[in-house]
């Protein structure tokens, strides 16, 4: 199942209480205190892992800690650092800090980490306080508690291209006619209800990451439909292919699709909006659809990429001009 946002609490362990110990050996009638420090608490730690694409696997543990270090012994024995946890996340991952509604870390990449809490430091044992004056100290510290935060995990999905457009202008048959990605395909609006990833090979050395959206809707970036939900995951594309249903059936028209979605784009972010666009008019095997692709390239004023993705005509040319923007971008 699909998840791209949650809110957890997340605690360090506290540090091992340091101990009161003195040495107690034959013939050292005074040996003195020993008692060693406590454990460090150990850390919280967030890391991006490629074989991760979902928030799914968090939302069951609403609290995530590090373990307690051990209390300090006799014989100046340290108690043992508590272990750290390592909590995975898809990359992409943007962590906030619910008191202060801060960002804290962008785990954009494979293998970028950060420590969200620190463990509590060991407190110290009693030969610490020893002095010339109080020889025989018999108090110890207590462990620092370990650090505490409350976030919300954010995931917007890293892909080179975003293919948006309204429901049911094919986006789905789209990426699954360029990739090996198998999403749902239906006639009803909404079938896409999340982001389906799939990988679009040029040959054997130059690939990308496609991304196929749910549909956008009047008022979308407001929250009407299931777009505001999706739309921050196209942020992070580079290009974006912007799909029409060109045939005559089509609900809205082509050029008031295209301007309904353009719209939505600019209302989320002028940035999103900025993007490098490809516009494809799909449904060219429905008789009619010429005269959509016609009054598509009035509406847009760039050229149009007529295909059919069920009938899989002008798919070619399509993933050429794709790899030659990106190359371009």
């Amino acid at each position: 199942m699909f998840r791209d946002e949650v809110t957890l609490r997340a605690k360090a362990g506290d540090g091992g209480r340091g101990c009161v110990s003195f040495r107690r050996e034959k013939f050292v009638p005074r040996g003195g205190p020993d008692g060693g420090d406590g454990g460090k608490g150990g850390d919280v730690v967030f890391e991006a892992d490629e074989n991760y694409n979902t928030l799914y696997h968090l939302i069951h543990t609403p609290q995530f800690r590090g373990q307690n270090g051990e209390g300090g012994g006799g014989a100046g024995c340290t108690g043992r650092n508590g272990r750290d946890l390592v909590v995975k996340v898809p990359p992409g991952t943007m962590i906030r800090d619910l008191q202060r509604g801060a960002l804290l870390k962008d785990l954009a990449s494979h293998g970028d980490r950060i420590v969200l809490c620190k463990g509590g430091k060991g407190g110290k044992g009693n030969r610490r306080f020893a002095t010339a004056t109080n020889q025989t100290p018999r108090h110890a510290e207590d462990g620092h508690p370990g650090d505490e935060r409350r976030v919300k995990l954010e995931l917007r999905m890293i892909a080179d291209v975003g293919i948006i457009g309204v429901p049911n202008a094919g986006k789905s048959t789209l990426i699954s006619r360029l990739s090996h990605a198998r999403p749902r395909v239906a006639d009803y609006p909404f079938t896409t209800i999340v982001p389906n990833l799939g990988i679009l090979k040029l040959d054997e050395f130059t690939t990308c990451v496609l991304a196929d959206l749910p549909g956008l809707i009047e008022g979308a970036h407001a929250g009407k439909g299931l777009g505001d939900q999706f739309l921050r995951h196209v942020e992070r594309t580079r290009i974006i292919v912007h799909l029409v249903d060109a045939s005559p059936l089509a609900v809205p028209p082509p050029a008031e699709a295209y301007r309904v979605v353009r719209a939505e784009l600019e209302a989320y972010s002028p940035t999103l909006a900025a993007k490098p666009e490809i516009v494809v008019a799909n449904k060219m095997d429905v008789t009619g659809s010429k005269k959509g692709v016609t009054a598509l390239k009035k509406a847009c004023g760039k050229s149009v990429w007529p295909v059919s993705a069920a009938a899989g005509t002008g798919l070619k040319a399509l993933i050429g001009e794709i790899f030659s923007t990106l190359a371009a971008k």
